[in-house]
């Protein structure tokens, strides 16, 4: 608990809090302590001495601890699956052992931080399975609600159990029973913050003050002494007798904790704009069962009921739980004489209103119309618990959760895009009626990690797709974040066969670390043919594809015109090679300058024409500026090697780059600042690397100006300052 921020204003909601979530406490946990197969004293022991130490430890403010239903039936459908008898000896020895072994998996979680698996738990496997225990408690309460004895095991026992109570019946047990429910659930339909469970309580045991029930056969609780809990020495040679169901009931009982309890604090943090320590929380939750296990007591839980009832009441701080603390001690030293009047029936209709409350159909109903697989996985848990006993619900819910992700990866959202005329970008063309393919293109998206599960989905797709005059497959690969060995593979199989029909295929959009992966996998190849491309637009650049984009007529529409996209002709260089950026650079500018050597230094366009035909195709214009940069340091290699003029080939690549430049500032004029960003750091790494070669560039730029100030007085100006100002930066 933390008191430095704490403010007085807080102090009266605080109090009125933890009165009134102790009072409803009281039913309750006597009803869970009973379903644990304990006296109900102890549901009131829990409630003390462990609630204190967990409001001191946790971070978050109003959350409320204590006995609760999904630990409570764990531990008595366990117990009585063991044959041990509800409320014996037998019982009160094994259950705090159950306890002590919950705590000790708990302060295992908090070793291992494992706050993190929260992440990794589903809500419909969670809600399936929390609904699943609460419909088994209900089946084991039913019968006492006429008079009979709780019932033990899955739906199928407990539905046998209570038809064998039914000779046991009592009208008037009915009566109060079933009418205590229907007050409590339309109550709470009325006013969320009446504690009319308290209320139900006290008429309970005026009802035997007064009318004497139990002489017409209603069962009433056994009488408690006063007295605080005392220390309990364990009894650890039940462990020997019970290892495999003792040890494996405490690691589930603590996942349950974990998971519903955490993920029930993380959603209250975000509702109420505060934040909770995930860590720090399972610390509270071991430290609080350990006290709980010394006190006798079944391991304890959060209570989402109890702390939608708190927050109703404005609780501001875990002041609260000391307070209900101190309430249940006064309780217990000086009022547990009432709890020997009260009906039994009025105590199992509280806890069954209880569990009501607990239950998930809401969500499932909601999944049923938004999400059949999430439906199914809600169904399976809730299915799984009901009708196989809680361990192998948790076991089914976390099976049918994975299969659900594999599902969803396998078949992502995915679909055929096209240019809407008089828009930016590239749309999804079953999604937006004016959208048109660009001609002879296919381009695809595909979002979704690309592995083994689903490259089938993704091959067939594009197969699909591919009609006879198709030229040019583009895949945008921006949700594609991670690809598997088996993807890989294909992507190159695929690769092959589309080239092998005539047609280029590409992958463009997705970060650089996909880029890494495929050199990891084997699949480089596809970055070293230029298959991989920074954008859409650059690899319809490379395909020979310019703007404005010819397109295909759609329902009888013909497109008029596209407008220009800005700025998307970025570097990709180091985008697609990493740390081998400037290494493959170097090779492709050697590559370029052995095209240029060969070729006639009188065409215009040798530059071009020599970039086009390179293993890597048309590259980016930032990229083309640096090769440019490269080609000038390798002048006297050009020259030598093909017998040319230096000054002649020092024009041809002014000439290249005096295009670049122009197409660039027609692109936006925005980008002329981010291409002399990139000229400066492509500077600096020249300085470093080969001073003197450098110095030449920095002569042949000069010269370059001097003639731009003829041809283009205002670009060269620009320029001029961009260029003084970058020395400048490197001085």
């Amino acid at each position: 608990m933390n008191f430095k921020n704490y403010k007085r204003e807080y102090l009266m909601k605080d109090i009125i809090s933890g009165i009134i979530v102790a009072l409803i406490s009281i039913p309750i946990s006597m009803g869970y302590s009973q379903v644990a197969g304990l006296p109900v004293v102890y549901g009131l022991y829990g409630s003390l001495f462990p609630v204190i130490v967990f409001g001191l430890i946790s971070s978050s403010p109003q959350f409320v601890f204590g006995v609760d239903a999904a630990p409570a039936a764990l531990v008595g459908g366990t117990i009585a699956t063991l044959g041990i008898a509800s409320g014996s000896e037998e019982a009160m020895r094994v259950v705090p052992v159950i306890t002590f072994v919950t705590a000790c998996w708990l302060l295992l979680f908090f070793l291992v931080r494992a706050g993190k698996l929260v992440n990794y738990i589903s809500k419909p496997v969670l809600g399936g399975f929390i609904s699943g225990i609460g419909c088994t408690i209900i089946l084991m309460q039913v019968a006492k609600l006429f008079g009979g004895t709780a019932g033990t095991g899955e739906v199928f026992e407990l539905v046998s159990h209570i038809i064998s109570q039914l000779g046991s019946f009592n009208l008037l047990s009915l009566i109060m029973g079933v009418g205590t429910i229907a007050v409590v659930l339309i109550s709470k339909k009325i006013s969320k913050k009446f504690p009319m469970s308290v209320i139900m309580m006290l008429v309970g045991a005026l009802s035997t003050a007064v009318f004497h029930v139990d002489r017409y056969g209603v069962k009433l609780l056994p009488k408690v002494e006063p007295g605080l809990p005392k220390f309990k020495m364990l009894d650890f040679s039940v462990l020997s007798e019970h290892p495999a169901q003792i040890i494996t009931l405490g690691l589930t009982v603590a996942l349950v904790i974990v998971s519903s309890t955490l993920l029930t604090a993380c959603n209250y943090a975000i509702k109420n704009d505060y934040k909770i320590q995930n860590n720090r929380e399972i610390l509270a939750y071991s430290v609080s069962n350990f006290c709980a296990a010394f006190n006798g007591c079944c391991p304890l839980n959060g209570s989402v009921s109890r702390t939608g009832i708190a927050e109703q009441f404005g609780v501001k701080s875990q002041m609260m739980s000391l307070v209900a603390a101190v309430t249940m001690l006064l309780v217990l030293m000086f009022g547990t004489g009432f709890i020997a009047y009260l009906p039994v029936p009025v105590l199992t209709g509280i806890v069954i209103a209880a569990l009501i409350g607990i239950l998930e159909f809401g969500m499932a109903k909601k999944l049923w119309k938004t999400d059949k697989v999430e439906f199914a996985i809600f169904t399976g848990a809730f299915l799984g618990v009901l009708i196989f006993g809680t361990i192998y619900g948790v076991i089914i819910g976390i099976v049918l959760s994975f299969v659900s992700v594999i599902i969803k990866a396998s078949v992502p959202p995915r679909g055929l895009l096209g240019v809407i005329p008089g828009q930016n970008g590239f749309y999804d063309m079953e999604r937006n009626r004016n959208a048109h393919a660009v001609k002879n293109t296919v381009i695809y998206r595909f979002s979704g990690t690309l592995f083994f599960a689903n490259i089938n989905v993704f091959v067939n797709d594009i197969e699909k797709a591919v009609m006879p005059d198709t030229k040019r497959v583009i895949v945008d690969a921006s949700g594609i974040g991670s690809i598997d060995i088996t993807a890989a593979d294909r992507l190159v199989l695929l690769a092959g066969k589309l080239e092998n029909k005539g047609i280029k295929f590409y992958i463009t959009e997705h970060v650089g670390a996909v880029n890494d992966l495929l050199r990891k996998l084997g699949a480089g190849e596809l970055i070293e043919k230029g298959a991989v491309r920074r954008t859409i637009s650059l690899a319809l650049r490379d395909a020979g594809v310019v703007r404005p984009y010819p397109l295909e007529d759609r329902d009888g529409m013909t497109p008029m015109d596209t407008v220009l996209e800005s700025n998307d002709e970025l570097a990709e260089f180091e985008w697609a090679f990493g740390d081998d950026a400037d290494e493959r650079m170097e090779k492709l500018a050697l590559e370029v300058a052995g095209k240029v050597a060969d070729g006639d230094i009188d065409e215009k366009g040798i530059i071009k024409d020599a970039e086009q035909h390179a293993s890597w195709g048309r590259i980016g214009l930032f990229d083309e500026d640096e090769l440019l940069d490269r080609l000038e340091m390798h002048l006297s290699e050009i020259a030598q090697r093909g017998h040319h003029d230096p000054k002649q080939l020092e024009e041809r690549i002014e000439e290249r780059r005096a295009v670049v430049e122009k197409k660039l500032q027609s692109l936006n004029p925005e980008a002329i600042k981010a291409l002399h960003e990139h000229r400066r750091k492509m500077a600096a790494h020249f300085k470093n690397a080969n001073p003197k070669a450098y110095k030449h560039m920095i002569q042949v730029r000069k010269e370059h100006i001097e003639k731009l100030e003829k041809s283009d007085p205002k670009l060269a100006e620009k320029l001029k300052e961009l260029y003084n100002h970058g020395e400048d930066s490197e001085s």
